[in-house]
């Protein structure tokens, strides 16, 4: 579609606003999110609203008409974002079925997999998500040793991964895989489309200090893969892999175009409202309360005005994708920060209390998830030193050596 056939954004917004007063549950503003732990019956809600959002006309919003979406631009999408914020939406999809794993099936997957995977992520038949990090990877995506043995028009996939955000409530997983260990690492890896739930795969639930399950680990037995599961180019799993988490900074960072609604559905860990800790901790009067309550407000507004920046610069060919690990180390600082005052607000009332206050506590247990998601904050500094200001790539005793050569520990 031209921009002169695109439905003008302030008629896409009022015709939004109608639609989700008639057909959309309003939030309760003083509800309390449920304590962390299995999160089921959540999904079961997440996957009716979006179908809802599908009924209505109004899912996958940027993605292109011919693979389920609207074909609208970024800033349609923002005006039903601030529509929607008081009503209830299917959140859990945006990361990272709709901000990481559909864009990287949009700009590297095969048509066939274009059609029916995002078409029906939009739809709500299906769910995405990631099987990238494994037990003893840390930070080396790159070093994945889970293996992809060719097997006539097949593939056979055998090794484990972890840190899978939500994977026991989705239907595929993006998985890199070796698939040739005498070429370098980079350059032997190869990214499949695995459907998880099949002979030969086991999946646990992690549980984490704060009491959520929400990720999973995979054990991949003999398990086969048909020849069309391969996204991308055999061997080139590394390009795939690089696009992909490019979407994963930007997703993490806030400024992922496909999103639709405020923030990631995250019920594990409800972003600390300090307003309400301060108020229940009996402290909104308090000149420092009040000046740390502003410090945060401050920093989400730098954060705002950062990702808009950013989002502009890289649309307009002025910023490479490297620059959305600006916005994801600026999100983790955000965060880290914005634990910190709850928990000097809120006090023993962080620990003791009820409502928002009391969750203080478990949400400074996990305060470092924000240094991890998205890859972490030390591989977001490299990335901005190194293909941002140009400064010299840190040593490497594995590049360009193939990888059955690598020393590895046992």
């Amino acid at each position: 579609m031209t921009v002169s056939t695109l439905e003008d954004v302030e008629s896409f917004r009022l015709r939004a606003r109608a639609w989700l007063a008639e057909n959309v549950p309003r939030l309760d503003p003083d509800a309390v999110p449920p304590l962390p732990g299995d999160d089921d019956e959540e999904w079961v809600k997440t996957r009716e609203l979006q179908k809802k959002l599908y009924a209505g006309g109004f899912a996958g919003i940027c993605f292109p008409k011919e693979y389920g979406g609207l074909g609208l631009s970024h800033e349609h999408q923002v005006a039903f974002t601030e529509e929607s914020a008081e009503y209830e939406m299917p959140l859990l999809l945006n990361v990272p079925s709709f901000s990481i794993c559909a864009p990287t099936i949009l700009d590297t997957g095969s048509e066939e997999q274009k059609r029916e995977h995002i078409s029906a992520a939009i739809r709500g038949d299906e769910i995405l998500a990631q099987f990238l990090s494994e037990p003893r990877g840390g930070s080396d995506l790159a070093g994945v040793i889970t293996r992809a043995d060719r097997d006539g028009d097949t593939w056979v996939l055998n090794g484990a991964k972890t840190w899978s955000t939500c994977a026991y409530a989705a239907d595929y997983a993006l998985c890199l895989a070796r698939t040739d260990w005498d070429a370098p690492k980079h350059r032997g890896l190869t990214m499949f489309l695995v459907k998880i739930h099949q002979p030969g795969i086991t999946m646990r639930r992690i549980k984490q200090v704060n009491g959520s399950t929400e990720f999973c680990e995979e054990f991949f037995d003999d398990v086969v893969l048909p020849a069309n599961s391969v996204v991308g180019e055999v061997n080139g799993g590394w390009a795939v892999a690089s696009r992909q988490l490019y979407y994963e900074r930007t997703a993490v960072g806030g400024g992922s175009p496909y999103v639709s609604g405020r923030g990631s559905g995250r019920i594990s860990q409800p972003k600390p409202d300090l307003i309400r800790i301060a108020r229940e901790a009996g402290r909104s009067d308090e000149p420092r309360v009040r000046e740390m309550i502003g410090e945060a407000h401050a920093m989400k507004r730098v954060q705002q005005q950062l990702i808009q920046r950013v989002n502009v610069g890289m649309s307009e060919g002025l910023m490479q994708p490297p620059a959305g690990s600006l916005m994801r180390l600026f999100r983790a600082e955000t965060g880290w920060r914005t634990d910190d005052l709850a928990v000097q607000i809120a006090g023993a009332v962080g620990i003791t209390g009820d409502a928002g206050a009391g969750r203080v506590g478990d949400n400074f247990l996990m305060r470092q998830g924000s240094s991890l998601g998205g890859g972490s904050t030390e591989m977001a500094r490299n990335i901005i030193s190194e293909r941002i200001l140009g400064m010299p790539r840190e040593y490497a005793a594995d590049r360009d050596k193939p990888f059955s050569e690598v020393k590895r520990s046992r």
